[in-house]
């Protein structure tokens, strides 16, 4: 059985495109004595952090892939999507008509999604970098911190690692946006591995001139003009051709991703475990002129919840994903960019749809699970916000589907879960012992319809010092450390989130009861932060 994986992008990668590189294999790469990539391999600090403990992690990693028994290679393959910005309510079969989404749309028809699937935070404003680390580490926010702050991600067995140490080949094109220890070690075949964000904000000659802030006055930024660079890849950067014809960053992942696949057909030595990481819907949201015309914008819908600001400054104001639209957010301003986030979309769907067919026709459908997620949601105009650095739903829910053998077709779970469960969620579909380090338990038995039961009576959420949240089914709970003030909301009755409850005397016991809870989970985790003694905290220190 196969498994495929697809992950959507958006992080950040200061040094452009420096991080690309073209395929190559681990398992053939030269490496020095220490186990380290050659020199030539250049990468930029944020994107792949830890190599100054690269030699002792490598090595490491060779003694436990030459100690590990390989299996039968009777197990299921793996197909992994994961996109960039992508939230919940983007999906034409699920949950928004609006967008068009029918290759997704394929994935939700023949398999299970989960209706309730949420990241648990971030410790920076690049939430991609923690969201990623979470599920590639299977560790808990605060644990996963440490592990990435102090340098020891190269330490711990990563998802494709583990995968890749009990007999998977093991594939990864795309977004990754951690170390290059992990990278190494998860991966033994790489093509066109992708930087953490692709830039067309800032005007080249003048830093300090903000291209993309959309739709001002005088702004002459376009989604189809490839030469802003952004998504529109030089083919020298992936490929051995001229300089200034271009490629869509999905469209080139996609084509890594069908070559893979294309030499899967036949008798296979190996499964495979295929990470797709698109950096698709992340800004700049770029996509070619016929599916921009998909979407005229005084045809888009705004959310309920569109405000033209947020009521208070949570702390987020001055992250760069709040800069991408003048304040404040008229109507037009959030169609505007609503229009171009759905035109990306269906372009990366029609890329993801390419990729399936080459499943289809590697004749490895069958035995594969192919799984679509993404790191995290985005606001987009709702609650007069942009960005992804908030507690509400648009930004914590992420759309996971998976199809596969022994997934019932058509049917969805509304059960809370975390989509860092995959890790542990793919090992025990393959047989696989799930490493005792992974914190985020198995969503087997629900991806199989074994079991019901819930996994979680609480979702955590936190941004770095300034926001914590914790959600029931029932009711949120969000407090902004900056200014001490709590919101409430009753998710039943409010699924926008547009009533702020917490000075409601009805809800009163509601109130103390969800700031236990989020105590509890706080003491769970290791959070520091006490919300009855918050620290002094300056605004806008999120990114």
């Amino acid at each position: 059985m196969n498994l495929l994986l697809t992950l959507a992008s958006g992080m950040r990668c200061p040094s452009g495109l420096h991080c690309f590189h073209t395929s190559m294999s681990f398992d053939r790469l030269p490496v020095n004595d220490e186990g380290l990539f050659p020199l030539e391999m250049t990468m930029n600090r944020r994107e792949f952090v830890g190599l100054s403990s690269a030699a002792l992690a490598a090595t490491q990693a060779r003694a436990a892939m030459a100690s590990t028994p390989q299996p039968s290679n009777n197990r299921p393959n793996f197909l992994f999507f994961i996109a960039d910005d992508l939230m919940f309510r983007t999906i034409n079969s699920i949950n928004n008509p609006e967008v068009h989404t029918p290759n997704i749309d394929r994935l939700v028809r023949d398999g299970i999604h989960f209706t309730h699937c949420f990241h648990s935070g971030s410790w920076t404003g690049a939430v991609c970098i923690a969201s990623r680390t979470m599920l590639n580490t299977g560790l808990s926010p605060f644990k996963a911190q440490k592990a990435l702050v102090d340098n020891q991600s190269g330490m711990i067995p990563v998802w494709g690692q583990t995968l890749r140490n009990a007999g998977y080949r093991t594939f990864q094109t795309g977004k990754w946006h951690l170390d290059a220890v992990s990278l190494q070690r998860s991966f033994s075949d790489l093509k066109t591995t992708g930087p953490g964000y692709l830039d067309s904000t800032h005007d080249p000659k003048d830093p300090a001139h903000n291209m993309y802030l959309r739709p001002a006055p005088g702004n002459v930024w376009s989604p189809t003009d490839r030469s802003l660079k952004g998504h529109w890849l030089d083919k020298h950067l992936w490929l051995d051709g001229p300089e200034g014809e271009t490629k869509h960053s999905s469209e080139v992942y996609a084509d890594s991703a069908i070559d893979f696949l294309n030499g899967q057909r036949g008798k296979q030595e190996k499964p495979f475990f295929m990470y797709v990481g698109f950096n698709a819907p992340h800004d700049p949201r770029q996509a070619p002129e016929e599916y921009q015309a998909m979407y005229p914008v005084e045809k888009i819908a705004l959310p309920p919840n569109y405000l033209p600001q947020h009521p208070f400054d949570q702390g987020d104001f001055h992250t760069r994903d709040e800069q991408l639209a003048p304040f404040p957010r008229t109507e037009f301003d959030v169609k505007t960019h609503r229009k171009e986030y759905y035109a990306i979309i269906t372009h990366m769907d029609a890329q993801i749809g390419r990729v399936l067919d080459a499943l289809e026709k590697s004749g490895q459908a069958k035995n594969t699970y192919v799984i679509l997620t993404a790191d995290h949601g985005l606001a987009v105009g709702e609650h007069g916000l942009m960005g992804k650095q908030n507690q509400y739903e648009c930004s914590m829910r992420m759309p996971l589907i998976m199809r596969g053998p022994g997934i019932k077709a058509g049917t969805h779970v509304d059960e809370m879960v975390y989509q860092h469960s995959m890790y542990a969620t793919t090992c025990e579909l393959a047989g696989v012992a799930v490493p005792k380090h992974v914190e985020f338990p198995s969503l087997k038995p629900m991806v199989l319809g074994q079991s019901t039961a819930p996994l979680h009576d609480a979702m955590f959420g936190w941004l770095n010092v300034i926001q914590r949240s914790i959600r029931t089914k029932k009711h949120k709970l969000i407090f902004y450390v900056p200014i001490k003030r709590y919101q409430l909301f009753d998710l039943e009755n409010d699924p926008w989130e547009m009533h702020d409850l917490i000075n409601d005397p009805q809800y009163a016991s509601v109130k103390t009861d969800m700031i236990a809870k989020l105590k509890a989970e706080q003491k769970r985790l290791g959070d520091p932060l006490d919300i009855d003694a918050p620290p002094a905290v300056k605004t806008g220190n999120s990114y």
